[in-house]
């Protein structure tokens, strides 16, 4: 076996090609170890949080930083509510429907809010808006859309078809969503180009923000708060908890 050889003044230092390959591979495996833990070398997954689209994301439900207590009740508005009104626990989604975090907790844990509670009657759902316009550009239209389509008692379908097609938003797409629903076209074109709902949106935005939302998804689910796309666990401790 050929060997690897390097010249000194005193003399020469000789190491055998396996030897040196050992090395080489206990040198770049201590590397990666490290690279777990830090991070890697200077390259990110597709995973990270973006844009500070969440705020503060909790391991388990806890109630933020800064404030005492909360309710889901005192944060219902004249909103759509999903589920039997009169069920004996609110949650309350303040949402972003360009927010991909969003779709992921609609898509996830959310569904199975729903067919676990809120379809028995357990829970009520009531939906708020929470547009982060500074990174997400069409989520106040969007948000207004959906109100708009809620004049027509379709908010829930406009809903479910907006964060279907979240990747392709824009205000022509709405329009078009809102003719595929079967909705009065020109009303609900009328309703949007005119922002109708604009301060009704505002409005919602800020009632998130006085109940410790800084970012979406923000649940207030009874009395404990859930943010950010948590598994459904989360929102199951949270639930069983106060029934």
């Amino acid at each position: 076996m050929e060997n690897f050889k390097v010249e000194k003044e005193s003399g020469s230092i000789t190491f055998k090609k396996s030897t040196l390959w050992k090395i080489s591979t206990f040198v770049f495996a201590a590397l990666f170890v490290i690279s777990l833990f830090t991070g890697g070398f200077g390259f990110k997954g597709g995973n990270e949080i973006t844009g500070g689209a969440i705020g503060g994301i909790p391991n388990v439900p806890g109630i933020p930083t800064g404030i005492a207590s909360v309710n889901a009740e005192d944060f219902v508005d004249d909103d759509p509510v999903l589920g039997n009104k009169n069920a004996p626990l609110t949650i309350v989604e303040f949402s972003d429907f360009q927010c991909p975090f969003c779709k992921r907790a609609r898509d996830d844990a959310i569904a199975q809010v729903e067919e676990q509670y809120v379809k028995t009657g357990k829970v009520k759902l009531v939906y708020r808006d929470f547009p982060l316009t500074s990174i997400h550009p069409m989520a106040q239209k969007s948000a207004e859309a959906a109100e708009c389509a809620d004049d027509q008692g379709k908010f829930w379908e406009m809903h479910d078809k907006i964060f279907e097609e979240q990747a392709s938003l824009s205000l022509s797409n709405l329009k078009q969503w809102a003719v595929e629903l079967g909705l009065e076209t020109d009303d609900f074109n009328k309703c949007l180009d005119s922002g109708k709902y604009a301060n009704e949106v505002s409005k919602d935005a800020s009632d998130a923000q006085k109940a410790g939302g800084q970012g979406t998804p923000y649940f207030i689910v009874g009395e404990v708060i859930v943010s950010g796309a948590q598994p459904f666990a989360a929102f199951q401790q949270a639930i069983e908890s106060q029934l």
